[in-house]
Formats: structure tokens, C-alpha cells, sequence
């Protein structure tokens, strides 16, 4: 049995924490001139991607070491620097003293999302035989990159020029397979997972509009879930907005809440 305790967050926010470090990894190693690097400081991933990339921002601050006012410092400077706002992703398990020095540093909560989790397990459910799953390889990354950005930006639009790198990214990614789903021989959905020490995180999935509610998104976590047990992982990891139809679709799924988390910001002057 696996308890909602620290141990757990700190697998989970690791996971979440190399996934978008490999963005940034990707991106340098694609784009030499963009600038996009991470490092580790006082224990937290601390990952730059971009200026306006929802993966700039900080992974495990206070669960690997204890939170203090120099290595926030540190961390506020490498943002700074690179004229980027300062984002935490902070678990709730760092304890009330953290969470009031940030407070007596001018940060505030602009986000909340839930970490999910559950036991990875060989999928034995048949499914449907007009939906196919598969890998993409590299040469399919730009068709893979076109039915996520159609998917993610029906309700998602200012999420489009992200979307259209993150494609490129996804593909170029370590440890980072891109699946497709087909329906009828059409693709329609697609999905990453994101494999880090034994957790698979699940990440990215969308479906394109007119294809929703045809069991796309059963069949693709179920493809990535005999991936993840076929490469030894042992706990499969989701993140959703607290309350949001992910985080139902999930937990329909087997996946349980293990926190509820905040990502903090820096109020600039």
C-alpha cells in the first residue's frame, strides 16, 4: 500500500520536476541560442524554458532540503536574470513554516492543482477495434504536434504557439514517448508520458474536437499505462486543476488525490 506521505511527494514532484527539466534540455539542445536551462538548488529542480513557458518555474522547493531565505534568493536571482517571473510549485507537505516565508517574501497563490496517483497495472480491458494506439516516432512528431495543438486549443487557444513547439519538444525529449490514437484510421487524440525512477507521469493528452466522447482517452491511458508496467515503473502519476473534469476522469481511472497543491508567484514591485 502507498501512503499519501512525504516520501510519495517527493517521488512525484521529482518526476513532474525532470520531465520539464527535459524540455529545457530539448530546447538547448535544438535551439543552442534560446537560453533554456536548469539547475538544482537547496534540493528543488529550479527549470528555465522560456521567458513565458509554463514549465519556468521551481519543482520540490522544500521537500529535498529545508526552504530558507538565502536559497530562495538564489533561486529568485536565476529568474530574475532572465527576466522571467518567479513560479513555485509548492506541495503542501513542506509545512506551515515555509509557506509563511514565502508569504513574508511577497509571494502569492495564482494556481491549484491536485497531484493524482495510483499503482501501475498491465491494462487487460479489450478495447475497441476501430481505436489503435501506437508510439510516434520522430517523423510522425508534426502530425502527432498538430492533433494536440488542435485538441489543447479548442478551449485552450493562448496555449497555440506553445503547443506547436512543445511538439518538436516532446519528440526530442529523453525518456519522453509521444502515443497517438486513431479512430477509424483517422488520428484523433494524443498523449505523453513522461518515465523518471520507476514513476510515469501522464501528461498531454487531448482530443480533437469532434472525435471527444468516443473512448480515445480510455484507450490512450491504457496503452501508456502497458508501457509503463512493461518498463518496470510501479506508480503512475497525473496532475489536474483541483475540482476540474481531468481530475474526475482521472479518479474514474483508480488514480487517488494524494495533495492539493499551489504554485506561488513573486509579486514584483
Amino acid at each position: 500500500m502507498i501512503f499519501a506521505d512525504l516520501d510519495l511527494a517527493k517521488r512525484l514532484e521529482r518526476a513532474e520536476g525532470y520531465a520539464c527539466a527535459q524540455f529545457a534540455e530539448a530546447r538547448k539542445r535544438l535551439y543552442p541560442t534560446s537560453g533554456s536551462e536548469w539547475t538544482e538548488i537547496a534540493g528543488a529542480y529550479v527549470v528555465f524554458d522560456g521567458v513565458d513557458s509554463p514549465t519556468t518555474q521551481t519543482f520540490g522547493l522544500g521537500l529535498f532540503e529545508e526552504m530558507n531565505a538565502p536559497a530562495l534568493a538564489r533561486i529568485e536571482k536565476f529568474f530574475l536574470d532572465r527576466g522571467a517571473q518567479v513560479n513555485h510549485e509548492v506541495s503542501p507537505l513542506v509545512g506551515p513554516l515555509a509557506l509563511d516565508l514565502l508569504c513574508s517574501r511577497n509571494y502569492r497563490p495564482i494556481e491549484v492543482s491536485n497531484a493524482l496517483y495510483r499503482l501501475v497495472e498491465n491494462p487487460t480491458a479489450q478495447r475497441p477495434t476501430n481505436i489503435r494506439v501506437h508510439i510516434t516516432g520522430r517523423e510522425e512528431a508534426e502530425l502527432w504536434g498538430s492533433v494536440s495543438t488542435r485538441g489543447w486549443t479548442f478551449e485552450h487557444p493562448e496555449l497555440g504557439e506553445f503547443m506547436e513547439q512543445a511538439a518538436i519538444l516532446c519528440a526530442a525529449r529523453a525518456n519522453s514517448p509521444c502515443f497517438l490514437a486513431e479512430l477509424d484510421g483517422e488520428p484523433a487524440a494524443a498523449g505523453v508520458l513522461s518515465l523518471h525512477e520507476g514513476v510515469a507521469l501522464f501528461g498531454g493528452s487531448t482530443t480533437v474536437p469532434e472525435h471527444r466522447c468516443r473512448g480515445l482517452q480510455g484507450a490512450l491511458l491504457e496503452e501508456r499505462m502497458r508501457y509503463a508496467f512493461e518498463q518496470g515503473c510501479d506508480l503512475a502519476m497525473m496532475v489536474a486543476e483541483a475540482g476540474s473534469n481531468s481530475q474526475r476522469n482521472a479518479e474514474r481511472k483508480g488514480f487517488r488525490v494524494a495533495y492539493t497543491r499551489m504554485k506561488w508567484q513573486l509579486a514584483r514591485a
